[in-house]
């Protein structure tokens, strides 16, 4: 189960309203294989690029797979001496929790499947259920643990993946350094997970969300366009990350339990949650378990205060799923 830093696994557009100017600043870049753009309010006009990008480095150095230098590369590589930092923690933390709460549908020792099946760091295997049973005795989170500032693996074998959590995160971190910069109104978008905080102007930011359509040209469409303040939001999807073979078509999201890529009618899952590694991580999960069971699982832990948009397909008629508490926030396009 993961989902690519690179590229961007679905793009969100933000739908500006007359602004000052003067007040609204815009900075964007290139950063773990994908792009990020920030939209705030400034009182003083300080531009924060420099230290933004700053930020998304030393995230990388901590967690990404494909920096053979990083804290996660080392680990799966079986650095016993490799010490994991505050960022490594709290995603590590936040995984864990998402796995107890899923029964092991989001799982980050998700990582042999992944490469195996070519969305990795390494060359595509020939998959085979004979292959993935080999596999799959390397996957189930209950064989890493956080033991002080080190992790202990069960196995060698056993390989972590944060590619399914870690640009939520990284929106959280970013919103939380505008904050200490006294910014309060503001929207984060790394590689089309946001989180809004307060206003643009007198109106609350306004988010599109792409049609889940993998013939797209690069003139997106939008399936809808959402009010959000005070939230966070994240979309996976099936129909932008995949290859075909054999005349099937093979998702990027893996199902850890079965140890193949997702087969579900969902099309896209966005959910809005308080923050966007929560949002990021509960995407994925809702792309696994498929319609119905997502929305049980709704109704089952309405503790976790998640809102909820689903495209899915009903035998070859596109419809969509809206919780009830986001219906006065979203409008649906033609």
């Amino acid at each position: 189960m993961t989902k690519f830093l690179y590229p961007i696994l679905i793009s969100f557009l933000f739908i500006s309203c007359n602004s000052n100017k003067k007040s609204l600043l815009k900075i964007e870049g290139n950063a773990q294989g994908t792009t990020y753009h920030i939209s705030y309010v400034s009182n003083d006009g300080i531009n924060y690029k420099t230290a933004i990008d700053s930020l998304l480095k030393e995230i990388d150095k901590s967690m990404s797979t494909w920096l053979p230098s990083s804290i996660i590369s080392k680990i799966n590589n079986n650095d016993k001496n490799v010490i994991v930092d505050p960022y490594f923690i709290d995603v590590f933390n936040k995984s864990i929790e998402v796995s107890k709460k899923t029964d092991g549908l989001f799982d980050v020792t998700v990582g042999p499947l992944v490469n195996s099946w070519g969305f990795g760091t390494t060359k595509k295997a020939s998959m085979d259920g004979k292959k993935i049973d080999s596999l799959l005795q390397f996957v189930g989170y209950k064989m890493v643990k956080l033991q002080g500032n080190k992790i202990a693996k069960a196995k060698p074998e056993v390989k972590l993946d944060f590619n399914a959590i870690a640009q939520g995160y990284s929106v959280d971190v970013l919103g939380n350094y505008l904050e200490s910069k006294g910014i309060f109104n503001y929207l984060v978008e790394v590689g089309g997970e946001l989180k809004a905080k307060g206003k643009k102007e007198n109106e609350n930011w306004k988010v599109g969300i792409d049609k889940p359509d993998e013939k797209a040209s690069s003139e997106r469409k939008l399936e809808a366009v959402i009010n959000l303040k005070d939230k966070a939001l994240a979309t996976s999807g099936n129909y932008r990350k995949f290859y075909e073979e054999g005349g099937q078509k093979f998702s990027h999201i893996i199902n850890p339990k079965t140890g193949y890529p997702a087969k579900q009618n969902l099309l896209s899952t966005t959910v809005i949650a308080n923050d966007c590694i929560t949002a990021d991580a509960y995407a994925t999960v809702f792309m696994v378990m498929g319609l119905k069971k997502s929305i049980q699982f709704l109704q089952d832990n309405k503790d976790l205060q998640l809102e909820v948009y689903f495209v899915y397909d009903d035998h070859g008629i596109w419809k969509t799923y809206t919780s009830e508490s986001l219906k006065k926030w979203i409008k649906e396009l033609p």
